[in-house]
C-alpha cells in the first residue's frame, strides 16, 4: 500500500461525529460545507457505529477527506481526562479504533486520509515517550500521515516508523509562549474574528499569539499546514466560516497554482 502524502496548500480539518446514540455534539451537517478534512471519532471518546457510518457518508457527499480520531476510552469525560494505560493496551486500542473506522470507509469506497490522536491522548503522548511510541507503532500499520500540533519529538518518532507527520495550527484554543498547546478546558474561547486574524497572521508572518499576550514563531516556514477546529465549541459554525474565508484568501496568495 502506497504511503499518502502531506498537504500542498493550507487546509481546515475538524473533529466530527462526536455525539453518541441520541446525544448530538457539533453541527456536523453544516460544518462539513466549510472544511477540507474530517477527523471522525472512533467510539472511545465519542461516536458509535451508526454515527461513524453517517459521518463517513456525509464527508463523502461533500468530497471531504476522512481521518481517524482515536481517543482514550472515556465517553463520560469526552476523552479529556487523564487515564493511565498500559502501552500494549494503547497499541491495541489504536489498532482497534482506526480499524473500525477503516471498515466503514472501505464499505463506502473512501480512503483513510490520516490518523489524529484526540484530546488527552495527544497530551499523554507528549508526556510519555513509551505511549507515543505505542500509538505511532499502531499508526504505522495503516501507512497514513499522523496529524498533530507541531513538535519535533513526534515528528522524529513518525520518521522512525516511516510515517509522514502533518503539522497543525490550532486557532480556537491557546498556546503557551514556548509554542506548547493548551488544553481546551484551560483556554479562553476564541471569537470567529480572532480565528480569522490568527490564520491570516500565521500565513503571512509564521506567528501566532500566546496566552501571555505576545506571539511566538510557529515554524511552518512558508510551507502548507493544516488548521484544526473543534466541533464542540458553541461558536463552531461561525468559527468554520471565518476560518474558510481566511484560508481561501491565504491560499490564493501563497499557493495560487495548487487546486
Amino acid at each position: 500500500m502506497a504511503m499518502a502524502g502531506l498537504v500542498e496548500k493550507i487546509e481546515i480539518n475538524c473533529d466530527m461525529g462526536e455525539g453518541f446514540g441520541r446525544w448530538k455534539m457539533g453541527p456536523d451537517d453544516e460544518l462539513i460545507k466549510y472544511i477540507d478534512v474530517a477527523n471522525v471519532a472512533c467510539g472511545f471518546h465519542a461516536g458509535d457505529p451508526s454515527l461513524m457510518l453517517k459521518t463517513v457518508r456525509l464527508a463523502k457527499a461533500h468530497n471531504v477527506k476522512v481521518g481517524a480520531h482515536p481517543g482514550l476510552q472515556d465517553l463520560f469525560g469526552f476523552g479529556r481526562r487523564k487515564i493511565e494505560v498500559d502501552p500494549e493496551d494503547m497499541y491495541a486500542s489504536i489498532l482497534y479504533q482506526v480499524g473500525a473506522l477503516k471498515a466503514f470507509l472501505e464499505a463506502e469506497g473512501v480512503p483513510l486520509n490520516h490518523i489524529k490522536p484526540h484530546g488527552e491522548l495527544f497530551f499523554y503522548m507528549q508526556r510519555d515517550a513509551v505511549i507515543m511510541d505505542a500509538v505511532l507503532r499502531a499508526a504505522a500499520v495503516y501507512k497514513v500521515p499522523v496529524y498533530a500540533c507541531k513538535n519535533d519529538t513526534q515528528k522524529e518518532m513518525c520518521a522512525k516508523y516511516g510515517l509522514p507527520f502533518q503539522e497543525e495550527l490550532y486557532v480556537d484554543i491557546d498556546y503557551t509562549p514556548d509554542g506548547a498547546l493548551v488544553p481546551v478546558a484551560k483556554s479562553k474561547m476564541a471569537t470567529p474574528e480572532l480565528i480569522y486574524e490568527r490564520i491570516t497572521k500565521c500565513a503571512e508572518t509564521d506567528e501566532r499569539d500566546h496566552n501571555q499576550g505576545g506571539a511566538f514563531k510557529v515554524g511552518f516556514g512558508g510551507t502548507a499546514f493544516s488548521i484544526c477546529l473543534h466541533s464542540d465549541m458553541p461558536t463552531a459554525l461561525e468559527n468554520a466560516k471565518a476560518a474558510r474565508k481566511a484560508v481561501d484568501e491565504a491560499n490564493a496568495k501563497l499557493f495560487p497554482n495548487v487546486k
